[in-house]
């Protein structure tokens, strides 16, 4: 068995990526098992790197706020702002302390650089989005941003003010403080969820008829701004849209409360990548459960949740055109993750001699036949282990024998 699985495995190369697939796809998915591993976040970069040289890739996007990441795009386009300033206010969930991810951002800079004084059209320029919702895991954001700009937007554009479901006035006033929004105590106390509030919900509908009317508008809009903002318009009102179904759902006090909750939160990520996907190939970079093809489950303090992955949603949409590589680890032996037993995937992989490399998941699944390896049962809840029942559900899968130990 073991030289069957030999035969599965190449270097980690972007070349060996694609030679598993049946074509370019128009998302390539890339999962990681746990975050904060810049050894992870290294060889993201390098795939990165060679997709944009050899494949034709510009856009990569992370699972990261989608707001905040425009502050990165705006900096690796333009150069607006400076490096310090786009790490600290372009990145959510902390990512931007990650020295991988600065220098994801600076090369992705430098490169544009090239490409202006070379004189390149600007659909060679490299772009960088998040493809997250403005959330973190103790709550969400104010919709404020994402409506006023909306609004902003369709009013600068010259649309008939007659048109406008409502004025800037009448969204600051529904709105209120913004800590009503933020209240982190909310996530486990829906009553501390303003989300159901009779202002939430005549902001729901107001949101509901600008973005209709952004539709509605499409062929004024595209002639009166130009195609980046009428994205971005777009992008406000997917984030508006999806922050007030959220808010709702956070107030809601049914046994489907969590379920709802991370389902909002991956189909904002799907319909952000879909997008995404519209304007040319991406690489996707998120922890593996949103990129799966599978239904993802979870424990959580009131029990077991399941929801729809945006992998999932997306690949029923894309088809082939969406591929998901997803990534294993042997050791993270900083958090107490050691060698995996020998009958996991990850064991079975941990005993050959390559330090790291990209496995054809459909060989491997070949290879092991009617064996189905055991389930690996990490001692650490940040580790998520390879369920060896998704093995066919994925198109690749890189595995890394030891994150480098950072005690």
């Amino acid at each position: 068995m073991a030289t069957g699985i030999e035969d599965t495995v190449h270097p980690v190369e972007s070349a060996a990526v694609m030679a598993l697939l049946p074509g370019r796809p128009r998302l390539l998915a890339l999962g990681e098992p746990t975050h904060g591993e810049d050894a992870l976040l290294e060889i993201r970069n390098d795939l990165f790197r060679q997709l944009v040289e050899v494949e034709g890739y510009r856009t990569i996007a992370l699972e990261s706020d989608c707001l905040m990441g425009l502050v990165v795009d705006d900096y690796v386009t333009s150069g607006t702002g400076t490096l310090d300033e786009v790490m600290e206010h372009g990145f959510s969930h902390g990512w931007g302390a990650s020295a991988a991810n600065r220098e994801l951002v600076r090369w992705m800079r430098a490169h544009n650089e090239r490409a202006d004084k070379e004189g390149r059209p600007a659909a060679e320029r490299l772009r960088f989005a998040g493809f997250d919702g403005p959330l973190e895991i103790t709550g969400a954001a104010s919709p404020r941003q994402a409506l006023t700009a909306l609004h902003g937007y369709l009013e600068q554009a010259r649309v008939d003010a007659g048109l406008l479901p409502c004025t800037a006035e009448t969204l600051d006033r529904l709105l209120g403080a913004d800590d009503r929004w933020t209240e982190p105590a909310a996530m486990t106390d829906p009553a501390r969820s303003v989300g159901r509030s009779a202002e939430a919900g005549e902001l729901r509908l107001l949101a509901d008829d600008l973005v209709s009317l952004l539709d509605e508008q499409t062929p004024h809009l595209l002639a009166a701004t130009s195609p980046d903002d009428w994205e971005r318009a777009c992008l406000y009102g997917r984030a508006a849209t999806g922050l007030l179904r959220y808010h709702s759902w956070m107030a809601d006090t049914s046994p489907a409360r969590m379920n709802r909750l991370l389902g909002v939160r991956d189909r904002m990520m799907a319909h952000n990548l879909l997008a995404l996907a519209d304007r040319g190939p991406v690489l996707v970079h998120a922890q593996n459960a949103h990129l799966q093809r599978e239904k993802s489950t979870m424990r959580m303090w009131q029990g077991q949740v399941e929801w729809w992955s945006a992998g999932a949603l997306v690949s029923a949409r894309l088809g082939e055109e969406y591929a998901v590589v997803a990534t294993a680890l042997g050791t993270i032996r900083h958090r107490g993750v050691d060698v995996p037993p020998p009958d996991t995937v990850e064991g079975l992989l941990y005993g050959l001699p390559e330090e790291r490399c990209v496995v054809d998941a459909a060989g491997l699944a070949g290879v092991l036949g009617d064996t189905r390896p055991a389930s690996r049962v990490s001692p650490w809840f940040g580790y998520a282990s390879l369920d060896p029942a998704h093995l066919a559900a994925i198109d690749g899968l890189v595995f890394v024998k030891d994150v480098p130990d950072r005690r």
